[in-house]
């Protein structure tokens, strides 16, 4: 993204980065944004940034999460969390060999595509290394805001890494890093 462009859009994980992650969660009611979530969307549609959700859901190819079931948490993570421009979902489980299961770039190109953005001009931001590794495939900017699950590994590979989400969102509101300011 060239320098001082505002991204085109902000792409965020679901499960652990907008919401507290409950495994194959079925459930709308046990759907809780992380803290800050709803200001940190809201600042980005303030200022006319497009945000959408790229999530893996192996739980429907395991048999785990019905359509309707996963339709019903998405309404609600939307319900609290106010709209979004996209949402690109992966069902797939990682055997499946699919081109949309993180960190495959399939998500990312997908949801730029909805939003009419170059994924070049997309941030994508997430709480392990599959979601900074298709943010590198798609060739977006990754951005990766640690978790208790977020591996030592994927800390120490990220080009960006930010404290929370709305770090992340002023980071990726600013220059990339090495830019100049």
């Amino acid at each position: 993204m060239p320098h001082g462009k505002r991204p085109a859009a902000i792409l965020f994980d679901r499960d652990g980065t907008l919401v507290k992650d409950v495994p194959y969660n079925r459930r709308p009611e046990l759907v809780a944004p992380v803290p800050g979530a709803r200001e940190a969307l809201d600042r980005l549609r303030r200022a006319g940034v497009r945000v959408g959700v790229v999530t893996n859901q192996s739980g429907v190819a395991r048999g785990l999460i019905g359509a309707r079931e996963l339709a019903a948490v998405n309404a609600r993570v939307e319900e609290l969390l106010g709209p979004f421009d996209a949402w690109a979902v992966c069902p797939h489980d990682d055997a499946d060999g699919c081109g949309c299961r993180k960190p495959a770039p399939g998500l990312v190109l997908r949801a730029a595509r909805d939003l009419g953005a170059d994924p070049r001009d997309c941030v994508v931001i997430g709480d392990i290394g599959r979601d900074v590794e298709a943010a590198r495939a798609a060739g977006a900017r990754g951005i990766l805001v640690p978790t208790e699950v977020t591996l030592p590994e994927e800390v120490a590979a990220a080009p960006e890494v930010a404290p929370d989400l709305a770090a992340a969102v002023a980071l990726a509101l600013g220059p990339a890093r090495g830019e100049a300011s």
